[in-house]
């Protein structure tokens, strides 16, 4: 596996590929990896024949009192964990390379409605900042294919909704959500639990499996369900920043008659912000 630090280096190795007759795929990251990053560059890799990685600890969508300064640094390991997952090249630039104008007069990517509500609220111009990034890292490697966890659901709506409004020609792939043994979801945020929070840290999960049964029960009090879960995770030792159950497509409040169905969440332990989600097909009752 290959590192390049520049957009000429990369596009040459990608353009190397492209003249073999070669599919690429693209797994962007921050670095800080775990399992769950293992396994979207193994999916990369088996849908693709050049697996692309990018690690950036991108400015742009961390607000001021964010965690971007502490946000770890972990290249080596990182290097490691990607060659045995099967990446064939590492784009790892500087804010230089990727900002060489700076940061205040880039052009940015907006993506409506997705990008409000949920993790918008709690962090504003965050989306703008992940899209705009995934815009440019996307015109830089121009893959066939990307893979992105489904951990970030609504990450991956709003990256869905630009590639097919900006006519984008990128299969983007969801990759379901890599958890420990306990359930909670793997994260680099996890790293920052004290052993006390690590062992409440599950809970999270175990609430929206709670509404979810709920709904497959055929519960459809949402706002019930979300308050009962909102006392149960406060109960735990959290604090919920937001509890919901939306429409699983347009992110939209779910209506009684939605068939899919995301449980979505967001909750700090400490002075950690944990984010998570649950899918469900809720199939219609025949008479």
């Amino acid at each position: 596996m290959n590192t390049v630090k520049t957009v000429r280096e990369l596009r040459a190795a990608v353009a190397r590929a492209r003249s073999e007759g070669k599919r690429i795929g693209f797994v962007p990251t921050m670095g800080n990896l775990h399992s769950g990053h293992a396994a979207l560059v193994t999916k990369a890799a088996q849908r693709a024949d050049f697996v692309v990685a990018s690690i950036f600890v991108n400015p742009l969508q961390f607000g001021a009192n964010e965690d971007l300064d502490k946000y770890p640094r972990t290249l080596a390991a990182d290097q490691e964990r990607l060659l045995q997952a099967g990446c064939n090249l590492l784009f790892a630039p500087t804010v230089d390379e990727m900002y060489p104008d700076g940061m205040s007069v880039q052009t940015r990517v907006s993506v409506p409605q997705l990008s409000e509500g949920l993790c918008g609220a709690s962090r504003p111009g965050h989306f703008e900042g992940v899209a705009t990034v995934v815009t440019k890292l996307f015109n830089m490697v121009q893959p066939d294919l990307a893979v992105f966890g489904e951990k970030d659901f609504q990450q991956l709506a709003v990256i869905r909704a630009m590639v097919r409004d900006l006519n984008m020609p990128i299969q983007v792939i969801g990759e379901p959500t890599v958890r420990a043994e306990d359930g909670l979801a793997l994260s680099s945020r996890n790293g920052y639990l004290t052993p006390e929070q690590r062992a409440t840290a599950p809970a999270l999960y175990r609430t929206l499996q709670h509404i979810a049964a709920a709904i497959g029960r055929g519960q459809r009090d949402f706002a019930a369900l979300v308050a009962e879960g909102q006392a149960q995770l406060t109960a735990a030792g959290f604090r919920p920043d937001y509890l919901e159950v939306r429409h699983a497509v347009s992110l939209r409040p779910a209506m009684f008659d939605d068939r899919d169905l995301v449980v979505i969440a967001a909750a700090y332990l400490g002075n950690t912000r944990l984010i998570d989600n649950l899918y469900l097909h809720v199939e219609e009752k025949t008479a």
